[in-house]
């Protein structure tokens, strides 16, 4: 048996001779050469030649192979992946808007697929699924040990296939089976209309190839409609953001030309690096839709009242666009804490059909406020409705999250302590029972408004800031802390 593992070894050290030198090359490329650690190579080697040998089924080498750098990728964080030629084609259809699924932007927590947001108008948006939902099964696989690849390939499908997820909504305490079915998505990124005389609503769901195309034709034909515009909603809410430079494509058309808008941070020299606001950070070719709305204007748009509506679905790329116009003073920001996805994946090429995304650096404000595991904070903290926030008792917050970490100090708890806990422990409960007293009265309707409706309250009161009306601000939003504005 020894000399078995010794010849498979040695045969596999053979067969991975390849993809070595091509490490080593790259990393002269780059400049920082580090001694590639051979006794684990060779223990990789090692592994791969039992598998090949002595598993009970032939095993085909390429899958091998890539499993092996799928687990290597996924395991430095949540959003690095190995894509396969099958990934690869799936994520260019992505970004260009356009893929077969159930319509979710997804992370992992705790080895489950995490739900960061539901793309608008989506199978899986008509389902009801929300921000924060945990996916814990798919079909009858359960998801603990996937990889988030292995997770959207099984998700993703033929149109008009049927798709059976396990939902774990901590916020109600339950556990439930949601049966999709599958559709191409073609998102729409970008809406828009008056609503109200004077005043402008665009949502901006994700940001893609052609989400600036989109939104500087439809802004100019709001300017069109009424060219003097008193005030201007931008909403971001659940939006899970998307390209880095339609982001600052997007900041731009509000602000100053060439301030800050995002600033990046990481192991490489050209990972640290500062995007303003002009074209030659944003634009890659064509036409600068950008510099022809703020020409059709006349500049209107970067001085006219701003809000950007913000909630925890709001990640990335909308997070850039939020800071950048906190930062400078610009816009009002008003909604709930983001999601704090302040991470920049670069996709690198392996050959033609077959790359990987990495995470090489971390997004910082324009004053150096850090977004990751942050998120931006709201100026003015609003519930989703008038009659409060539905689901605000049962968020956790961050101190119950920093409680529950097992490297977290021990100590006893003060009797003020305990009994604020069992205050909330009781506002929790109650929750829950109107929750589940409203879904037994109206089942299948949705907890809260569609954005953009006659009974979108956030919406109205962003009018009311852009027209010096009172606003009604969240009960819960007053413990929170102000806006950071220094770097952390």
């Amino acid at each position: 048996m020894g000399y078995k593992l010794k010849v498979a070894g040695w045969v596999a050290i053979g067969a991975l001779a390849g993809a070595l030198t091509t490490m080593q090359l790259q990393a002269v490329a780059r400049g920082a050469v580090t001694p590639l650690p051979l006794e684990q190579l060779q223990q990789l080697a090692a592994v791969y030649g039992i598998i090949k040998s002595d598993f009970v089924e032939p095993v085909d080498s390429a899958e091998l192979l890539n499993d092996a750098m799928a687990g290597m990728v996924s395991g430095l964080d949540p959003h690095s992946q190995f894509l396969d030629p099958r990934h690869f084609r799936e994520f260019r259809e992505g970004t260009a808007g356009r893929f077969v699924g159930v319509g979710i932007e997804i992370s992992m927590e705790d080895g489950l697929v995490k739900v960061v947001s539901p793309i608008e108008g989506s199978p899986a948006f008509r389902a009801g699924l929300m921000a924060n939902d945990l996916i814990s099964q798919i079909d009858d696989a359960p998801v603990r040990g996937m990889t988030i690849g292995e997770a959207v390939r099984r998700m993703r499908g033929e149109p008009n296939t049927q798709v059976r997820l396990m939902i774990m909504r901590r916020s109600e305490n339950r556990s439930f089976s949601v049966t999709i079915t599958r559709q191409e998505i073609r998102t729409q990124s970008v809406r828009s209309r008056m609503v109200e005389p004077g005043f402008a609503w665009v949502r901006v769901s994700q940001f893609q190839e052609r989400t600036i195309e989109d939104f500087a034709r439809q802004v100019q034909a709001l300017y069109q409609q009424d060219p003097q515009l008193k005030g201007f909603v931008l909403d971001l809410r659940n939006d899970p953001g998307g390209l880095l430079d339609a982001a600052v494509a997007m900041s731009a058309a509000f602000l100053p030309e060439n301030v800050v808008v995002v600033t990046t941070n990481g192991q490489l020299p050209e990972s640290r690096a500062t995007f303003r606001a002009a074209p030659r950070y944003y634009l890659r070719s064509g036409t600068d839709h950008i510099q022809r709305l703020t020409e059709a204007t006349q500049g209107r748009l970067r001085t006219v009242p701003l809000v950007v509506l913000v909630n925890e679905g709001s990640a990335s790329a909308s997070e850039i666009v939020a800071g950048a116009l906190q930062d400078h003073r610009r816009a009002t920001i008003m909604g709930s804490q983001t999601f704090g996805k302040g991470s920049v994946q670069t996709v690198r090429p392996l050959g033609p059909e077959t790359a990987i995304k990495l995470t090489t650096a971390h997004y910082f404000s324009p004053s150096g406020r850090a977004i990751q595991d942050r998120g931006i904070l709201p100026d003015v903290w609003l519930d989703e409705t008038a009659a409060g926030d539905v689901l605000a008792a049962l968020r956790p917050r961050q101190a119950d999250i920093s409680a529950g970490r097992s490297d977290a100090p021990a100590r006893e708890l003060t009797e003020e302590e305990r009994a604020r806990e069992r205050q909330r422990e009781q506002e929790r409960e109650a929750a829950r029972q109107r929750l589940e007293e409203q879904q037994r009265l109206n089942p299948g309707q949705r907890l809260l408004p569609e954005f953009g409706s006659a009974d979108d309250f956030q919406l109205r009161q962003a009018l009311n800031h852009l027209q010096n009306l009172p606003v009604q601000v969240s009960q819960t939003g007053r413990e929170r802390p102000p806006p950071e504005r220094t770097r952390n």
